[in-house]
């Protein structure tokens, strides 16, 4: 005897009604709706530490792309199904098609296959919203706008008795007419396929037999008799093998969600664990949880608003003839009452109480490869399993006094914890993401890091498994697999930096070695400045984390020279978007060079920047910013930029250039204007002599360059151009004369302070 139960993946009501069902039928065996090569996997689902949501994850192993996961949540029929099958130590069996066959079908020729709707008359409106979507056209008959949401209220809010699957089981068979509607390749192949199995288990004698499948397969499944077993094979017939592996792996809740891109998904897990475990109280249990929730972000939540969010709930589905409130209802009652009509709120609800954060567990006595082993073994002695398998996006060692947590390189354990966080990006598992630096970090042992979980890490655990069994060795061979293909300097710099970041001591020599051939026949000025900044940080900060960077000072030590000879070279007639990039190249590698802070390096470079101040036919904004850093530096002083400011701002020159040798001069800060009454004067004269024509041309530049500027210094300069031109009296009268008098009470404590006696 065949029974189909067809349900809903991932349904509680399906699966509560499906465990009694069981109970009452007695299976001799279980046939459910899972691909044929997981089925080694299954004894594993008596295993008390294999906790759902889990994913079964199927995967060609010479050609990891090819993977597949089938999740599983308490509230899944085939979950439930399995677990009856286990304890009562019945055969169950997975009769879907197996993915060694599916990964071998080529899309584009499955689309070719696609069958003809041949009907033979005139559709209908009706016919043709029932072809494309025959549960949404029964959900529309019954009211509804979401064939998702007619499911959820028909079948699996409301308490059904065993007798509800004959029912859907006669609703799809009238579903799936074929003279409107045909089904795709890929659904016959696989309901091929089912049908041969079920004939299996017939012939090895089993006499009471359970099937456990999607709603839509029902029909097709329920009387096999009625497919011929050579048409079967026929669709099957072709269809090429590989080979695959199977595992169990963790899932989340939130991956379970439509939003995280599985087709057969649910939108509110945690609402349907609720329906599933206590369906009677779930209303009170789950508006308990939302007062809950809101007092610990300290929102009033008294226990009169969820007594009065639960009548409202009720009453709600009693209007809309629901046997228990839906989770639209929840929402609009929590909304309404608690709430307090803020639809903003509804945000902390959606993440815990509607999709929920709960992972499963996966024990580590199934079978897994040498790398996460090794993997596994790492994060427990660096101390961070606790953010393993968390969905939640979390910063690394936070507290509530720390909110953005930090590591120190200088501890062994944290030094521990930024090795296998580098490592693991190198091979492409983004664990975690290197954060910036704290506003007030001056030190370079600080690192701070957020940390997330996501499932299809197990898939890249898989893949980086081919490179070693240990993240260290796989991280070393990765990278010097990468090595070859490498041609561009600032490309291995930043593997460099990786690798040292990783403290991946046996690829440093290969890495050094191709950096330095590379930066021996490296022309290119503009790859030797965007390579600089990440050498002089590894020479700077090196030692911070026990690396030798010896061998890239050298490197540093050649490079220098070269861009300090080719750069004024590349500055000569470059249009405005050529200028900007060499404007940033340039400031780049002022930064690195005042952190190298090297007189001979500093010297050749303020050379540089003389060059470039004072030569033709280079954008103004490249004049300007030389001149600055110059000045910044001492290296001109105020006669001598005063000199430049005037000339690059006499008549004689275009307006745009003057005007780009402003926004240059002024980058960063506007001060120098206020300090200095010459620049500030020679700017203003330049202004008040520009033709109108000229004057709107320039503007939108000089918004730009003034806009940057803090409030406080604008206000100052609006100020003194109230005032025209300015004398040192002027700016004198201008502020608040000092008071010796008062400035010579504190000169004791600050002797004090400096020590001085």
């Amino acid at each position: 005897m065949l029974t189909v139960f067809g349900i809903r993946h991932h349904g509680p009501g399906s699966a509560k009604s499906l465990k009694t069902a069981l109970n009452n039928l007695a299976p001799d065996c279980i046939l459910i709706e899972c691909p044929a090569d997981a089925e080694t996997m299954l004894p594993f689902v008596e295993n008390e530490n294999l906790k759902p949501p889990v994913a079964l994850l199927i995967y060609n192993s010479k050609r990891l792309t090819q993977a597949a996961y089938i999740p599983f949540a308490d509230f899944s029929p085939e979950w439930q199904a399995m677990k009856y099958a286990m304890k009562r130590e019945i055969p169950v069996r997975c009769m879907d098609l197996p993915m060694n066959l599916t990964f071998t079908i080529n899309q584009e020729e499955a689309e070719k296959k696609q069958l003809k709707f041949e009907t033979g008359k005139q559709l209908t409106k009706d016919d043709k919203t029932f072809r494309k979507d025959p549960l949404g056209y029964m959900a529309e008959i019954a009211g509804y706008s979401d064939s998702e949401r007619w499911w959820e209220v028909t079948f699996e809010s409301a308490e059904n008795e065993t007798e509800i699957f004959p029912s859907i089981l006669e609703m799809m068979t009238a579903l799936r007419q074929e003279e409107i509607r045909k089904e795709s390749v890929e659904t016959l192949r696989r309901e091929a396929y089912m049908r041969k199995i079920i004939r299996k288990a017939i012939k090895d004698g089993f006499e009471n037999i359970a099937i456990v499948c999607g709603a839509w397969h029902a029909p097709v499944l329920h009387n096999v008799a009625h497919y011929k077993q050579s048409t079967d094979n026929a669709i099957l017939k072709g269809l090429k093998q590989t080979s695959t592996k199977a595992t169990w792996v963790p899932w989340s809740y939130d991956r379970l969600t439509y939003l995280s891109g599985y087709g057969a998904g649910v939108l509110s897990p945690a609402w349907y664990e609720m329906l599933f475990s206590n369906r009677k109280e779930t209303t009170m249990r789950w508006m308990t949880k939302v007062a809950r929730m809101f007092r610990k972000k300290d929102l009033d939540a008294s226990a009169a608003r969820v007594i009065e969010a639960v009548r409202l709930a009720n009453t709600l589905a009693t209007l809309r003839g629901l046997s228990l409130p839906g989770i639209e209802e929840m929402k609009e009652a929590a909304v309404s009452i608690i709430c307090e009509g803020d639809e903003g709120l509804l945000q902390l609800i959606e993440k815990q109480l509607i999709i929920g954060k709960k992972v499963g567990n996966v024990p580590p006595e199934i079978p897994v490869i040498p790398l996460q082993q090794d993997l596994e073994k790492t994060i427990k002695s660096a101390r961070l399993s606790s953010y393993w398998k968390n969905t939640e996006e979390l910063w690394l060692k936070a507290n509530a006094s720390n909110p953005r947590g930090g590591i120190d390189l200088r501890e062994e354990k944290d030094l521990l914890k930024s090795h296998l966080l580098h490592r693991l990006n190198l091979l492409g598992l983004h664990w975690g993401k290197l954060q910036k630096e704290g506003r007030y970090d001056l030190g370079s042992f600080k690192e701070y890091w957020k940390l997330k979980w996501k499932a299809e890490f197990s898939i890249r655990i898989i893949e980086a498994g081919m490179w070693g069994n240990t993240v260290y060795e796989a991280s070393v061979n990765f990278v010097k697999k990468q090595l070859p293909e490498i041609e561009q300097l600032p490309e291995v710099t930043a593997l460099v930096e990786q690798a040292l970041n990783a403290n991946l001591e046996d690829a440093i020599d290969d890495l050094i070695a191709h950096l330095q051939n590379l930066a021996a026949v490296t022309q290119d000025v503009y790859h030797l400045m965007d390579t600089l900044p990440s050498l002089v940080n590894i020479v700077r900060y090196g030692n911070a984390r026990k690396t030798d960077i010896q061998l890239v000072a050298q490197v540093v030590e050649r490079i220098i020279p070269r861009i300090c000879i080719a750069l004024p070279g590349v500055c000569v007639s470059l249009n405005e978007a050529a200028s900007e990039v060499v404007f940033q190249k340039l400031m780049s590698t002022h930064r690195a060079l005042g952190l190298l802070n090297e007189a001979e390096h500093n010297n050749a470079w303020f050379q540089t920047l003389k060059n470039v101040a004072q030569m033709e036919k280079v954008n103004g904004r490249l004049n300007g910013a030389c001149t600055r850093l110059l000045f910044d530096k001492g290296l001109f002083d105020i006669n001598l930029t005063t000199t430049q400011m005037r000339y690059h701002l006499s008549k004689g020159n275009d307006t745009l250039h003057a005007a780009a040798w402003i926004e240059g001069f002024l980058y960063g800060s506007g001060l120098l204007l206020i300090h200095n009454p010459s620049l500030w004067n020679i700017l203003d004269e330049w202004i008040e002599e520009l033709e109108w024509l000229d004057f709107k041309e320039i503007v939108p530049l000089l918004r730009r360059t003034f806009s940057q500027f803090p409030a406080g210094e604008k206000a100052k300069m609006m100020d003194l151009a109230k005032r025209g031109q300015l004398t040192e009296v002027t700016i004198a009268n201008g502020e608040s004369e000092y008071d010796l008098e008062r400035a010579e009470r504190v000169l004791p404590v600050v002797q004090l302070l400096l020590g001085i006696e």
